[in-house]
């Protein structure tokens, strides 16, 4: 939930963009804020540009500080194909859209509202390893995704896998986790990992769950 305070714009802003709420800002929050940002779903609505205009200056602040939407990891450090987090052209847009007097567009170029549907939660995965603390894999994993099971509010910490051979493998870098939105980080590709392979920095007073490639 956006925690800055609502910034109310002038009705009589100067438009300096062309880019709208209608064309271009819609489709970004019907893409990845319409799950938890509308009626009746966990935060205020921003599902229309009545509803999402007093919220701008907070949007573009949130968005930029990669505050929302949560992902909840820091990007480049792992590849993941569930990643929620904004495209460096998508804050472009926004912020230009903001400092360009936030145009509501032509009602024409609007597309259809999302059918937003409850994601459930993550259920155990048959083979999932419980990593707490320093981890060595007794055997072969093909590693489909991460999953945080006990992680403290605020926490931050890099885990890596170093395998037999001495390479060093990015896999997950939390950054101030929140539990509200805890979600499995799936990699964009599995990952092979050897027996042998050391499970590196995981704190000993939490715990995530290697998820294994169901196709293996």
């Amino acid at each position: 939930m956006i925690c800055a305070v609502a910034s109310v714009l002038s009705a009589h802003d100067i438009i300096t963009t062309k880019i709208t709420w209608d064309r271009e800002i819609s489709r970004i929050v019907y893409a990845r804020c319409a799950s938890c940002h509308r009626d009746g779903g966990a935060a205020f609505s921003l599902m229309t540009y009545d509803k999402a205009r007093p919220w701008a200056v907070a949007i573009k602040e949130e968005t930029l500080n990669r505050r929302m939407p949560p992902w909840g990891a820091v990007k480049g450090f792992g590849e993941f194909r569930n990643d929620t987090g904004l495209t460096l052209e998508q804050l472009e847009l926004i912020v230009n859209w903001v400092e360009g007097g936030v145009p509501e567009g032509d009602a024409k170029d609007l597309p259809v509202a999302p059918k937003v549907t409850q994601i459930a939660a993550q259920p155990r995965s048959a083979g999932e390893l419980i990593v707490s603390g320093e981890y060595r894999l007794t055997r072969a994993l093909r590693l489909d995704g991460i999953l945080p099971r006990n992680v403290a509010k605020d926490a931050t910490f890099q885990i890596t896998a170093e395998r037999p051979d001495g390479s060093i493998e990015p896999l997950l870098w939390l950054y101030r986790f929140d539990p509200r939105f805890t979600h499995a980080y799936l990699l964009r590709e599995p990952l092979d990992l050897p027996a042998g392979t050391r499970i590196h920095g995981v704190p000993a007073r939490a715990s995530v769950a290697l998820l294994p490639n169901a196709n293996r």
